[in-house]
């Protein structure tokens, strides 16, 4: 403005300073709504903001904490993973995410973010715990797949009873070993066994296809057509 003020250059240049001003108090009112615990209300006034400030990375970590809050980890992982693109070093953000991922159960890209984190610091409490923690899972997993691909049951079945002890914390995961469990006692044909453990997985989520499947395998055995 006060180096060119010609009509043309004043106008733009006032839209642009209304504008900023319009931003810093839905800034302000962001802050104060999270700091409220209103996150719906702080995800709405963020969500006004990012759409002129692409690129800011705080801004879009604070959303990012708002979903985690309001229990909607997935919207979270896409705020951060922009985060940790914007901003340099940004372990923080790579930590995040393999925590939501882990706590989703998708234990593979749990383990690929945490080594995100780990390339930039390897001395990162946080990270390196957690990398244990995956790596020692995702292990255990893999080699119970390998054991139900070589049609060896009953190894399976103790790998994935030792899954449940490495997470007892994490509700996704006994729940997929159990469900893996009663695949491998239809496969191995302990029906009755199959029967009760695919009846727990069925109890937590009713449209389980593999569990519904395998217990079907089980009532077969049997000779429980109807069932």
């Amino acid at each position: 403005l006060k180096s060119n003020p010609s009509n043309n250059e004043e106008k733009e240049a006032q839209t642009q300073l209304t504008k900023s001003d319009e931003l810093q108090r839905l800034h302000s009112q962001a802050l104060s709504a999270y700091q409220q615990e209103d996150y719906k209300a702080a995800i709405s006034l963020l969500d006004e903001i990012l759409a002129v400030c692409v690129w800011d990375a705080e801004l879009r970590e604070l959303r990012a904490e708002c979903y985690i809050k309001e229990g909607e980890p997935s919207k979270a992982i896409s705020d951060l993973k922009a985060a940790a693109k914007l901003k340099n070093d940004n372990t923080e953000a790579f930590y995040k995410i393999s925590r939501i991922y882990y706590q989703l159960g998708d234990h593979e890209l749990s383990l690929s973010e945490v080594r995100e984190c780990l390339k930039l610091d390897q001395d990162h409490k946080q990270c390196f715990s957690l990398y244990k923690q995956v790596k020692k899972l995702n292990k255990q997993i893999e080699s119970a797949e390998e054991f139900i691909r070589e049609g060896r049951y009953e190894d399976a079945i103790s790998k994935y009873e030792s899954v449940m002890k490495t997470e007892p914390e994490v509700p996704i995961y006994s729940t997929r070993a159990k469900e893996r469990i009663c695949h491998c006692l239809s496969k191995n044909q302990q029906a009755t066994e199959a029967i009760k453990l695919c009846s727990e997985v069925l109890q937590l989520e009713p449209t389980n296809v593999n569990a519904l499947k395998d217990r079907a395998e089980a009532y077969l055995l049997e000779d429980m057509y109807e069932e």
